[in-house]
């Protein structure tokens, strides 16, 4: 019986060094229907090198493009109508496991569910920032799975649409509101941190665009007709700072499968 193929999106600007290190994180998977979907920028710094070289290398499936896009939500929706996955995830940061593509497979196909998703950590080089551990919820609770773990089925996209891009950095967010709102979607939770974010990215990097986050996660709720938003803003902001607090709690590694 033939693997599942996974889809594995990345988006890239003037990223070199990342990129690198994430492509090969995606290389040390056991997973063996992998197919790799790159939307660039035009990048200027040799990013394009790095991911020509591992076109020729991969022992996965591997497409690119390098073109001007409207930003990073342009990007994704243009790696998704690339894409020819079953399931498809989006992924510009580091596995922790080299078995985790294949646990988030298990856990759709043996559950008969339309996605999954997992535990991750935001981390320095050498310091976990933030452990997100949400286990399963509901939004009206501030919960929200980890967009960075999160496996979905072709169909669910099909069904619900593309990432708006009028927002800035939380079109993943509004996303799951919209996908998520009617609770009708089964997803799996695998209890396993597989993937660790680097720290500092468009909604992580500071203050003052964890407040932009949270100004465009407001609305996404008000956009997604969902009540008591301001409530909903509030938990989600307690669970975020619980967080913070939980990553001295986290004893795996940091770096993974780096090579």
């Amino acid at each position: 019986m033939d693997k599942v193929k996974v889809s594995l999106i990345l988006t890239s600007y003037n990223c070199r060094e990342n990129i690198g290190r994430t492509l090969q994180s995606i290389e040390a998977q056991d997973y063996p229907a992998i197919e790799i979907v790159i939307v660039d920028g035009l990048s200027t710094d040799g990013t394009i090198d790095i991911i020509k070289q591992f076109e020729r290398s991969t022992k996965h499936e591997c497409r690119w493009v390098s073109e001007k896009d409207k930003g990073i939500y342009d990007a994704m929706n243009k790696g998704l109508s690339l894409s020819t996955g079953e399931i498809v995830a989006f992924f510009n940061d580091l596995f922790l496991r080299a078995d985790a593509v294949s646990l988030m497979v298990q856990a759709i196909v043996d559950g008969n569910c339309d996605g999954a998703h997992a535990d991750l950590i935001y981390a320095t080089e050498d310091k976990v920032k933030r452990y997100w551990k949400m286990g399963n919820g509901k939004i009206q609770k501030g919960w929200m799975p980890g967009h960075p773990t999160l496996y979905l089925k072709r169909e669910v996209y099909d069904k619900y649409g593309c990432y708006d891009i009028n927002y800035k950095c939380s079109a993943d967010y509004e996303f799951m509101v919209r996908m998520l709102k009617d609770e009708k979607l089964r997803l799996a939770y695998v209890p396993v941190t597989l993937v660790r974010m680097y720290y500092g990215g468009t909604s992580t990097g500071s203050a003052g665009s964890y407040l932009v986050s949270l100004q465009e996660g407001h609305k996404a709720l008000k956009t997604n007709g969902i009540k008591l938003a301001w409530w909903i803003d509030l938990r989600r902001t307690f669970k975020v700072f619980g967080q913070f607090l939980r990553a001295g709690k986290y004893g795996g590694k940091i770096n993974g499968n780096r090579a």
